[in-house]
C-alpha cells in the first residue's frame, strides 16, 4: 500500500467519531421545594376612634391615632371619648414563615364628606402557630382634624393583604 493511501486511510480514521468518555460535574445539582399551606387571613375586630369633639380654640389641626397595639393619641385641641380598639386579623399558614403585609391608606366616608386615614400596619408576621389558633396583628390609623371638620359617622374598608415572602 503507497504511502499516500496509508495517510489517507489514517485520516479517515481520525475523522471517525469515537464516543468521549463521559463526563460528571462535581458536585451534583440538588433539586429543592419549599411546600406550604395555603395562607389565610380574617377579620377578628373593627378600628374604631370612639367619639371625637373639635373642642380647640379655632383654628386648628389635630392628629389623632390608634396604634397598632391598640394605644391612642389625641391632642389637646380635641376631646376623644368612648371605646377605641385597633382593627385585629388572624393570619394562618405555614409555621416559622415571614408574611408581608400590605394595607393601603383609606378615605373614610359620612355620605357626603371624606376623612383620610393613614393606615399603620406591620410590614411583616411571622407565623409562629402552624393552623389554628394562628397569628393575631394589630393594624391602626390616624386621622388629621381641622376645626372645620364636617360632622358625622365615618366609615371606610380596610383593604389588607398578605402574602409569603
Amino acid at each position: 500500500m503507497p504511502n499516500s493511501f496509508k495517510t489517507a486511510a489514517l485520516a479517515v480514521c481520525a475523522l471517525i467519531a469515537y464516543p468521549a468518555a463521559a463526563a460528571t460535574p462535581q458536585p451534583q445539582a440538588t433539586a429543592t421545594v419549599n411546600i406550604k399551606k395555603p395562607l389565610t387571613i380574617s377579620r377578628v375586630s373593627d378600628l374604631s376612634f370612639g367619639s371625637i369633639v373639635l373642642s380647640g380654640a379655632t383654628p386648628f389641626t389635630a392628629v389623632v391615632s390608634i396604634s397598632q397595639t391598640g394605644v391612642l393619641t389625641c391632642p389637646a385641641t380635641v376631646t376623644c371619648s368612648g371605646t377605641t380598639s385597633r382593627a385585629v386579623y388572624n393570619l394562618r399558614g405555614s409555621n416559622n414563615q415571614v408574611v408581608a403585609v400590605t394595607s393601603p391608606n383609606i378615605t373614610l366616608s359620612n355620605g357626603t364628606n371624606t376623612l383620610a386615614m393613614t393606615v399603620s400596619a406591620p410590614a411583616t408576621v411571622t407565623l409562629t402557630s402552624s393552623g389554628a389558633p394562628g397569628n393575631d396583628f394589630g393594624i391602626g390609623g390616624s386621622l388629621t382634624l381641622t376645626d372645620t371638620t364636617p360632622d358625622g359617622v365615618y366609615t371606610g374598608t380596610f383593604n389588607v393583604t398578605a402574602d409569603y415572602q
